[in-house]
């Protein structure tokens, strides 16, 4: 028999169904400590941030939980954040990134079973790791757990605060062992995923050096994420050893040459330029640099056929060897420019095509032969350096660059020849320019001519050549002495 309820239209039985529904969609609002909240931010007041839980109370959290390092707030009305319940009532819910002190044993024990994070502060060392307090009671954390790096100073941890998951709890809170590490990787490889989402060739960036190697620098972008900026893209600029160049910690811009693909469950190889974010000197070349200009610039570094010269930031020329020295023969071009030295070079020739500069040292310094004949007219006497004793004559530096050939057959008719024939490298002579041939860089000497006092005679402009040369000079001295 069915029950009318006091006129209201329902029977006791509908009415009992009812409730019982309302009571199960109360219950399923209800919240409890640990539980992980997904929602959107309603409101950012000035010390708290307001959160739908999607129950019929709102929860809040310390709006100090959501600042970052410079003190700004990360999050804004609309966004979606991911929290735990510290607390719950019928009046409040209370939020966190992290269970912290309240609930003591009781947090503790449902952080454990649940995975929630709870936030601890670091005592001290111990042995094989560190004490840390959470929620009134001491845990250990092995050192391997606290971070991600190697710990080199243990004792930097104490009094600080961190974040753990609860690995162990026994004995009703006797017994807790916490990892930080865990959480740490967790970010880590969010972070990385979402990176890699995000990333593209071509994109720059800002990193820190990781490591320095003979070869490069490693470059971390995000946490977990490296890649690595090989020697020759450390800067325009010739790079020998990258240590000169960067040190580890050192932030840095980079662009992003290429992304590999990931093998065997490591992350894909990132290659990078430091260089490439800056304008190619080259680009300034033409309007800065032109033929016959004589510039400073520094040896970078010398080969065996010549030096090359850094004229302006990241951009080099050649000099060759043979470009090097007008007055000595060069075979070792580092004995006469080593590197890191300044020099004057003239610029022989750009290819801005090709990115070369051809270069000479010994032009922007002079040519010693550019007036030699004019220094150095046949007939004049001039007192010079034996620089070398061949079979078919002596070699004799007038000057730096200037030799001149004193041939044997000259000494022949010469009283004093046999005395010349002995002199050794270094010794000084006397002699006279014959001839100067300016094509071919060469000079012939003859001995100097003495006076009645053995010294040698003042120099006078010499006669025009009639064009027969020695022997037909002779045959007019001797014409001239049978005329009446």
């Amino acid at each position: 028999m069915t029950v009318q309820n006091g006129g209201d239209g329902f029977t006791s039985e509908e009415r009992f169904e009812d409730l019982f529904e309302a009571y199960n969609r109360e219950s399923a609002d209800m919240l409890c400590a640990g539980d992980t909240v997904e929602g959107k931010v309603i409101a950012v007041g000035a010390d708290t941030v307001y959160v739908d839980t999607g129950t019929k109370i709102d929860g809040a959290v310390d709006k100090k939980e959501l600042l970052d390092d410079d003190g700004n707030c990360t999050v804004a009305v609309g966004d979606t954040v991911s929290l735990y319940v510290v607390s719950a009532t019928e009046d409040e819910v209370i939020l966190s990134k992290a269970l912290s002190g309240r609930g003591g044993t009781d947090a503790i024990a449902t952080a454990h079973a649940t995975g929630t994070p709870v936030e601890g502060r670091v005592a001290e060392v111990c042995k094989g790791g560190f004490r840390v307090r959470i929620a009134g009671k001491l845990a250990f954390c092995p050192i391997s757990q606290m971070d991600v790096a190697f710990i080199e100073q243990a004792e930097d941890y104490v009094d600080k605060s961190f974040t753990f998951i609860v690995k162990r709890f026994e004995e009703n809170g006797r017994n807790i062992v916490v990892s930080r590490r865990e959480l740490l990787e967790a970010e880590r490889n969010a972070a990385r995923a979402a990176f890699f989402d995000t990333l593209e060739i071509g994109a720059v960036m800002d990193g820190r050096v990781a490591k320095v190697m003979p070869y490069g620098l490693f470059v971390e972008l995000v946490p977990g994420v490296e890649g690595m900026v090989h020697v020759s893209e450390i800067s325009w600029s010739r790079v020998s050893d990258p240590s000169e160049a960067a040190a580890a910690g050192d932030a840095v811009r980079v662009k992003v040459l290429s992304v590999g693909q990931a093998e065997g469950g490591k992350a894909p190889r990132i290659a990078l330029s430091m260089k490439q974010t800056e304008d190619d000197p080259w680009s300034r070349v033409a309007d800065t640099l032109k033929a016959g200009m004589q510039v400073e610039g520094t040896v970078a570094r010398c080969t065996d056929f010549g030096a090359f010269v850094e004229v302006m930031p990241g951009v080099e020329g050649l000099v060759h060897i043979s470009e090097i020295s007008y007055v000595k023969r060069v075979t070792r071009p580092e004995d006469e420019a080593p590197p890191g030295t300044t020099v004057f070079v003239s610029i022989k020739d750009v290819d801005l095509q090709k990115k070369r500069l051809s270069l000479s040292i010994r032009d922007a310094k002079g040519d010693p032969w550019a007036d030699a004949a004019t220094r150095y007219p046949a007939g004049k006497p001039v007192r010079g350096t034996v620089e070398k004793v061949e079979r078919f004559g002596l070699f004799v530096s007038l000057e730096p660059g200037v030799t001149g050939l004193l041939p044997r057959r000259r000494l022949q008719d010469r009283p004093e020849g046999a005395a010349v024939e002995r002199l050794k490298p270094g010794a000084q002579i006397e002699v006279t320019v014959l001839a100067v041939d300016m094509a071919a860089r060469k000079m012939e000497l003859g001995l100097a001519e003495a006076d009645a006092e053995g010294e040698m005679t003042t120099w006078k402009e010499a006669p025009a050549s009639n064009g027969f040369g020695d022997l037909g000079e002779k045959l007019m001295a001797a014409m001239q002495k049978q005329k009446p």
